[in-house]
């Protein structure tokens, strides 16, 4: 008998670590492609805490949403747990950076949409490779 071994996503820390990573590694590209947009095509930097916005929130719905989508299950809770996680660790790179953490506004925002990106991704069409746990 073949001996399966235990996938990444049947471990609830791990799966919201690598989702997590994925969340932020969204939120850096989407801050790269709005400071861009606002370098070459706009004069001002008035929509700059918009875009920052835009992008923290779709960051943590999308690495939640990774969670839901190959966890399976707990997709509220998970999301929740992947914007905290989130949270962490850009408030601990923010307080390196700047010597204070970010606001509680962002953990409220990071974890209502990770929250929704959760969900979403536990209703979504299963993935086509993905084996059971």
């Amino acid at each position: 008998m073949a001996h399966r071994r235990k996938s990444l996503w049947s471990d609830g820390t791990a799966a919201a670590a690598v989702s997590s990573a994925a969340g932020i590694l969204c939120s850096l590209l989407l801050l790269l492609l709005f400071s861009a947009l606002v370098c070459f095509l706009m004069d001002s930097l008035m929509f700059m805490d918009a875009f920052s916005v835009i992008s923290l929130a779709a960051g943590s719905f999308v690495g939640s949403f990774v969670y839901g989508k190959f966890r399976r299950k707990g997709g509220l809770i998970g999301g929740i747990l992947c914007g905290a996680v989130m949270y962490a660790f850009l408030s601990a790179a923010a307080f390196a950076v700047n010597g204070s953490a970010m606001s509680i506004k962002k953990l409220l925002l990071l974890c209502l949409f990770g929250a929704a990106g959760g969900v979403c991704g536990v209703n979504s069409k299963r993935p086509r490779g993905l084996r059971d746990q």
